[in-house]
């Protein structure tokens, strides 16, 4: 493990690369050794879900808010799918980011408990469009608590089972 030079708060976190085509892999790469600062080998495994695409993991230490960086730096890329977490510290929330072509970029806050923590303005937000007939009480919910990322990312989560997990510590 390398050591952390730095009095920032850091954190560890995981992304996990759902599915990549090929030509993409190297690019995914790229994008979280910028953010991580160090290189990044990923160990691909094919994704058996969607043919002709990869998936890996990589574990991560860095400053908090490095889920975010990750997030930003990879989303909107087609074909790709992936899910970021970062764990919560003493001083800050955990936080969870999952994305997909179809639906985009989904973010929550994540307890020490590992529970999604919902914002009061979203639950307000969300509960005046309900109350406007704009959508259901459900459908908010749903929104709030990310079910569509989670209904399209779950086959691929599967298919990941068993993958080995390498860790990066950046340093700082």
């Amino acid at each position: 493990m390398r050591t952390i030079s730095s009095d920032a708060p850091t954190t560890r976190g995981v992304l996990f690369v759902h599915s990549a085509p090929s030509a993409l892999c190297p690019h995914v790469e790229w994008a979280a050794a910028n953010v991580l600062g160090d290189s990044v080998d990923l160990a691909w495994s094919t994704q058996p879900v969607e043919p002709g695409t990869y998936r890996a993991e990589l574990s991560w230490q860095a400053r908090v808010g490095t889920g975010a960086s990750l997030a930003s730096a990879l989303r909107g890329w087609e074909r790709l799918r992936f899910e970021v977490t970062e764990e919560p510290t003493a001083g800050s929330e955990g936080a969870r980011y999952s994305y997909t072509p179809e639906l985009g970029i989904f973010h929550a806050v994540v307890g020490v408990h590992g529970d999604i923590m919902i914002p009061e303005d979203r639950i307000k937000a969300l509960r005046l469009k309900a109350a406007l007939g704009e959508m259901s009480m459900d459908d908010a919910l749903d929104e709030l608590l990310g079910t569509a990322w989670d209904a399209a990312l779950e086959p691929f989560r599967h298919a990941g089972d068993g993958a080995p997990v390498r860790w990066l510590h950046q340093v700082i």
